[in-house]
């Protein structure tokens, strides 16, 4: 591996257990000219846990990379060698750097990666559920009704869905989902690699597990339509069909859905009624 001619390092570091940063990914950090990261501070503490004496660090992050294409552009063309992190694993995977590895592409700059860590990927891995094919949604979208247009594409598809979430709006989302999703598996997965690791296996119908206290970003492993479970949501779409006939409000038709099928909510019967409308 060489270090001396100009070139985009992405590197992977430790989701939080230091051991985890491979030797490779010290030997850029230490040999590149400069580390692009999120946070300068926290990129600091994380060599310094890991023993690693880097040169230099840049701020990079998601408010400020598409300013700063042009001088880190500049850098590499001028014969520096960069390393790019995020605060913790894979970067790129729901962290900035996109428009980066794609202006070096367009401008023939090369780019390696240094592979390692990656939240959704461990979190799939521990999970026990399905892992082929599985789809990565980095944060689902604050507001309810953007939940459920993000997550209604995927809504007849037989694949894992994997998302990120912080610990206050995880049961909120964990209903949108539902809604949209109906019965499925979960697992919750929280404080990945570290001492207080955890994987919460239940049902996604079920939301959060009463009398669980979360801590730290939360990454989250929603199962595919089990067996049956589309020609199940097809039948639904024939109910909701059936009962709009007989007249009512949408609230009306979703009720009396519910009482014909098991598994299923009103809200969740409610979302499919308004995507069909």
């Amino acid at each position: 591996m060489s270090l001396t001619s100009p070139k985009l390092w992405v590197v992977a570091t430790p989701l939080g257990n230091p051991g985890d940063l491979s030797p490779r990914a010290r030997e850029v950090l230490e040999g590149a000219d400069m580390v692009l990261a999120e946070d300068t501070r926290r990129a600091g503490l994380l060599c310094q846990r890991c023993g690693v004496k880097a040169k230099r660090f840049m701020s990079f992050h998601d408010h400020n990379e598409e300013s700063k294409l042009d001088e880190v552009l500049g850098l590499l063309n001028g014969g520096r060698t960069l390393a790019l992190i995020s605060d913790a694993g894979l970067p790129l995977v729901a962290d900035p750097g996109y428009r980066l590895v794609r202006a070096c592409r367009a401008a023939g700059i090369p780019v390696s990666v240094v592979p390692g860590p990656s939240a959704p990927v461990t979190a799939l891995a521990g999970s026990g559920i399905a892992p082929q094919p599985f789809a990565f949604l980095g944060f689902l979208p604050r507001s309810r009704s953007d939940q459920e247009k993000t997550l209604a594409p995927f809504a007849n598809l037989a694949l894992t869905l994997i998302f990120f979430e912080r610990k206050d709006r995880l049961s909120e989302t964990l209903s949108a989902a539902h809604a949209v999703l109906g019965p499925r598996e979960l697992c919750i997965a929280r404080e990945l690699t570290k001492t207080h690791e955890e994987y919460l296996l239940g049902r996604l119908e079920d939301g959060v597990p009463a009398g669980v206290e979360l801590l730290g970003e939360i990454t989250v492993v929603v199962g595919p339509a089990e067996a049956g479970g589309v020609t199940d949501r097809e039948e639904v779409f024939r109910l909701i069909a059936e009962e709009r006939e007989l007249g009512g409000s949408p609230r009306d038709v979703a009720r009396r859905v519910q009482t014909r099928t098991a598994g299923w909510t009103v809200k969740s019967i409610y979302a499919l009624l308004s995507a069909r409308r």
